[in-house]
């Protein structure tokens, strides 16, 4: 392969020309060929031992990162489920609740409508024993009112008439003022009596 001159000729100036560069800025070759050799090994060492475990852990911590936004949006949808649960049993809380005091209130109102019969029952009762013992009473004092008047009579007749009266004038006068009081007055006017 044939080059030509001049591009040959233009080889060998930029050839001398990275050389006198090189002499310029003190470049040894062999050195700078060992040193790139050791970049590279560095280079390699720690893209394996270095690079590799970080990227694996970076990985790892997004991978927890991403479980966790996963987690977090399980644990709203359970909240959210929960907070309907929750609604749901408040309801029927409160459904019960309603229920119950309804149910105390007609039990309160069948207590009160007994006790309500139970006490005019017992009024009734008082009421009646109060006439019976008003008519009672009534009775004796009628008795005790026809024992006096029978009393009075006799009395009275006994100072009219002047004349002491027997035992049987006595008895024979308070029957006979029993009888009349025991007539009832529109009877006694009608007969003519007291």
């Amino acid at each position: 392969m044939t080059m030509p001159v001049s591009a040959m000729q233009a080889a060998s100036e930029s050839a001398g020309a990275v050389e006198r560069i090189a002499t310029t800025f003190g470049v040894n070759w062999p050195h700078l060929i060992a040193q790139t050799v050791s970049f590279g090994l560095v280079c390699a060492l720690l893209y394996l031992l270095a690079y590799k475990p970080i990227l694996q852990m970076l990985e790892t911590r997004r991978q927890l990162i991403a479980s966790g936004l996963a987690n977090a949006e399980k644990i709203k949808a359970e909240l959210a489920s929960i907070e309907v649960q929750r609604q749901q049993v408040l309801a029927t809380a409160h459904s019960n609740g309603q229920q119950l005091i309804e149910e105390a209130r007609d039990a309160g109102a069948r207590v009160l409508a007994d006790e309500t019969r139970q006490a005019t029952a017992v009024a009734e009762q008082i009421i009646q024993r109060a006439r019976e013992a008003a008519e009672r009473e009534r009775a004796q004092m009628q008795a005790a009112l026809r024992r006096e008047i029978g009393r009075l009579v006799v009395q009275t007749t006994a100072s009219v008439t002047g004349k002491l009266l027997t035992p049987d004038d006595h008895r024979r006068l308070a029957e006979e003022t029993a009888r009349q009081l025991a007539v009832p007055p529109a009877a006694r006017s009608a007969a003519g009596g007291l």
